[in-house]
């Protein structure tokens, strides 16, 4: 894996730069265990707590990698992106902690409680329509007005080594570990983990997590190439994104296989997240547990032998209203 620093847009050599460039401002974040979720796995399952993470999920450890990457004169400008959700809030964070100023472009609809997170972390907002193709000709016009450094959500280097040292600290704290279980969307979080874990532990197998209402990620794995999907229509408001030309590279290659789920499947086991782990977890952050516990994961005779399996609890920025119609819809 030393070899792919050409081949991949990070490794674990800028993995673990990333880890020592961000560890003053980091949690290390907790992992927690369930004897009743073992029992209804069949498994042991150790749950890495990134909603405990600043700004309430993983994607802190990104952004704050690629701010601190800057040099003073680019830094001086401030960082752009565009983003509906956690990595807006987290950039505002990175910026807001290094002093330096943060443009959000957020579309029309985005999460309220993500927005929220935004403005209190110090983030300029400027609105877009919630088209893809709306937000980068809103974000080109700031980066253009303001002289500001693009901060992608997750198709740069600097983000994808960010989000790799989630894979560092599970592998400390739980060496046994044999599958881990990441959420996916644009990639950036999953291409992160699967670099530095299969760096550290070759044998290690890496199982992405999707809702079946944005399984793109599914798709361009059984076409052996970037899939990218008309509309979208899942409860998991994180996991909408297509794959980026960095993160398909590692997806494709090291990825082992995709789940895709129901929505059903998500709330139930946010609902699980809350009366068994006692803890708040949003719909994209419980998808990894949903995954473990389906038919589709439990039946497969290619993970008879994943014993202990580690999963990313990504984020708990949950949009409260949302959530409660989900519930009852659910019943």
């Amino acid at each position: 894996m030393e070899a792919n620093r050409e081949k991949y847009a990070a490794d674990i050599s800028s993995i673990k730069e990333a880890h020592e460039r961000i560890k003053p401002y980091i949690h290390r974040t907790p992992v927690l265990t369930s004897e009743s979720l073992n029992l209804m796995s069949g498994r042991s399952l150790f749950f890495k707590c990134e909603f405990f993470q600043k700004g309430g999920a993983f994607k802190f450890r990104g952004a704050c990698n690629a701010v601190l990457s800057l040099d003073p004169e680019q830094a001086a400008k401030g960082v752009v992106t565009h983003s509906s959700g956690n990595h807006a809030a987290a950039l505002s964070l990175a910026a807001k902690l290094q002093g330096i100023p943060a443009y959000i472009v957020v579309p029309k609809g985005a999460p309220k409680c993500k927005v929220d997170n935004v403005i209190r972390y110090g983030g300029k907002v400027i609105w877009s329509e919630s088209t893809m193709s709306s937000r980068e000709t809103v974000a080109a016009k700031v980066l253009q007005e303001t002289g500001s450094v693009l901060i992608h959500p997750y198709n740069d280097g600097r983000i994808i080594s960010g989000q790799g040292t989630i894979a560092l600290e599970l592998l400390e704290q739980i060496q046994e570990i044999d599958a881990i279980v990441v959420p996916i969307s644009g990639g950036g979080l999953i291409s992160g983990v699967a670099l530095a874990a299969k760096s550290i532990k070759p044998s290690i197998r890496i199982i992405a997590a999707e809702p079946k209402g944005a399984d793109d990620a599914a798709k361009s794995k059984v076409a052996g190439k970037i899939i990218t999907l008309p509309l979208t229509n899942t409860i998991a408001d994180g996991l909408r994104a297509s794959l980026g030309d960095l993160t398909w590279p590692v997806v494709r290659d090291l990825v082992d296989d995709v789940i895709t789920l129901e929505d059903c499947e998500i709330i139930e086991a946010m609902r699980m997240c809350y009366e068994i782990l006692k803890v708040s977890v949003e719909p994209s952050g419980a998808i990894g547990l949903a995954a473990v516990l389906s038919n589709s994961f439990r039946n497969n005779p290619s993970w008879r032998d994943c014993k202990n399996i580690g999963i990313v609890l990504s984020g708990g920025n949950v949009d409260l209203g949302s959530l409660w119609d989900s519930f009852k819809s659910s019943k």
